[in-house]
């Protein structure tokens, strides 16, 4: 009952060993390639963008990061100081 039923595989033909003496190139699907040199030019570009950004970010945060911690130490060494007086 749980078990699936597998449906009956067609007969497959033999395959054939001849091999054609021709060697004329494939004829073109005209086709260009183009297009498909501009996506993958697109997507790389789009990932360094993206990649410059969440750099920036970064480097964003580290600085902000890095300014808070100054501003803390500036003012931990005005409160002591204004106890010693």
């Amino acid at each position: 009952m749980f078990r699936p039923k597998l449906p009956d595989t067609p007969h497959v033909p033999s395959i054939s060993t001849h091999i054609p003496q021709d060697h004329a190139p494939a004829p073109s699907a005209g086709r260009s390639v183009a297009p498909f040199v501009g996506v993958g030019a697109s997507g790389v570009a789009a990932v360094v963008v993206v990649g410059v950004v969440l750099t920036a970010l970064l480097a964003a945060v580290a600085v902000s990061a890095m300014s808070v911690a100054i501003a803390a130490v500036v003012l931990r060494s005005l409160g002591t100081g204004a106890n010693r007086r």
